[in-house]
């Protein structure tokens, strides 16, 4: 969310970004949440003037009296409680347009980086760099489902039984490649010199409302029927909601913090949920990095991230390349962002395993976590990024060291974390 003081006096800037996110429905929302801006800061100008004179006029009211100005101090007095009386009518219409101007305010996007290549979808994202040699065997690698079924390790029949579409049993090597993969992630960022963190699975919805959009919500987040609570759907909603109201001491930045979690998606879209393999389904597991620093620390942070997933995936022999989102690929509280995505050998091309964000200080307003200096107070930046998305990662290490009798190699990596085993067969 943007400062209202940023839009009040930049109004073209705020627009013209609108235009650069092809959103130009949301164009009359800069000059109503001025108007809204104008009269709120009338209305309260209107308020606090009466209420400094309200304390002169009960001096005088006291001084009148004491002479035995009756019908004087009884004038003072009704204009006393025509004061009162109008901040009584204004109130109720400050809280109102308060709220009108705050749910407006949600809807007008973050202003891009000038970095931030302009088109209208994902389909305009444009390659930054590959790193390692993207190959494909002179054998067929299957459909990663028939790989791991065969290897007795996915169940989706039973897990279509018990919890429906879009849900899976990992089973024996393949779980516990699973769980691998998992594990080395949380030691690879612990090995960065980041905290561990296990955050709640659930939060109450002004967290929601201060970590993402409303559309966003609606398509991805599990409400709990009856409880103000919704299932995370990525560990960075309640790492960044733990600091909510906070004040963090400077000389604890940057905060760097990676966590693990399950995660829950509706996966409502164009998408829609994969019939029959693991790419796309309502719950996965996790592993986070998230970041808080300061402004002007923000980018060198950006960029650190997004390369310590491009080397986490390079160690478990994944080909892998960047792709830098365009304006109107960014989610509206973006400020930059990048896909890390893995090669797959089966399709000849890649696919997403990952995403790096910087917000600037847009999550931080709205959950007001700041810091202070000798300046005053100010809003911190959040970032996060994914380490490792699994079973999409799965798949992706599966698809690369796929031999052409079935069986799959462990990287080496991962082979203290699968008791010494090199390959499942």
């Amino acid at each position: 969310m943007l400062d209202i003081k940023f839009v009040r006096e930049n109004p073209e800037i705020v627009k013209q970004n609108i235009r650069n996110k092809f959103q130009d429905e949301k164009l009359p929302l800069v000059d109503e949440v001025i108007e809204l801006d104008k009269t709120i800061r009338a209305y309260k100008q209107e308020i606090e003037s009466f209420r400094m004179k309200r304390n002169e006029l009960s001096k005088q009211i006291g001084l009148l009296m004491r002479e035995k100005k009756i019908s004087e101090a009884e004038k003072v007095k009704e204009e006393v409680s025509n004061g009162n009386k109008r901040i009584e009518e204004l109130e109720p219409k400050l809280e109102v347009l308060q709220k009108d101007l705050y749910e407006k305010m949600l809807i007008i996007p973050n202003i891009i980086d000038k970095t931030v290549p302009l088109g209208k979808d994902d389909t305009e994202n444009v390659e930054i760099e590959k790193f390692g040699e993207p190959t494909v065997p002179d054998y067929e690698i299957p459909y990663h489902a028939d790989i791991i079924s065969k290897l007795n390790g996915l169940d989706k029949d039973a897990a279509a039984r018990t919890s429906g579409n879009g849900f899976y049993y990992l089973i024996g090597d393949i779980a516990r490649l699973h769980s691998a993969m998992l594990s080395y992630a949380r030691d690879f960022m612990i090995d960065k010199g980041f905290t561990y963190a296990i955050p709640p699975f659930m939060i109450h919805s002004d967290v929601v409302n201060g970590v993402m959009s409303f559309a966003e919500m609606e398509n991805m987040m599990y409400k709990i029927e009856g409880e103000d609570l919704y299932l995370i759907g990525t560990s960075e909603h309640s790492m960044i909601g733990r600091f909510k109201g906070q004040i963090v001491k400077e000389e604890s930045l940057p905060i760097t913090l990676t966590s693990y979690s399950p995660c829950f998606r509706k996966e409502v879209g164009a998408h829609g949920i994969e019939e029959r393999g693991i790419y796309r389904v309502h719950q996965f597991e996790k592993q986070e990095m998230i970041v808080l620093c300061k402004p002007e620390e923000s980018m060198d942070w950006y960029n650190k991230m997004w390369s310590y997933t491009v080397e986490f995936f390079r160690s478990l022999d994944v080909p892998v390349r960047t792709l830098e989102c365009c304006s109107g690929d960014l989610a509206d509280l973006k400020v930059k962002s990048c896909d890390v995505e893995a090669w797959s050998p089966r399709q000849k091309k890649y696919f997403e395993v990952g995403s790096c964000s910087t917000l600037g200080d847009a999550q931080a307003r709205r959950l007001q976590i700041r810091s202070k200096n000798e300046d005053g107070t100010y809003l911190l930046h959040t970032l996060n990024n994914t380490v490792l998305a699994t079973p999409r990662g799965l798949i992706a290490v599966i698809e690369n060291n796929y031999n052409s009798d079935g069986s799959i190699n462990i990287p080496k990596a991962l082979q203290p974390y699968m008791g010494g085993k090199s390959v499942i067969k």
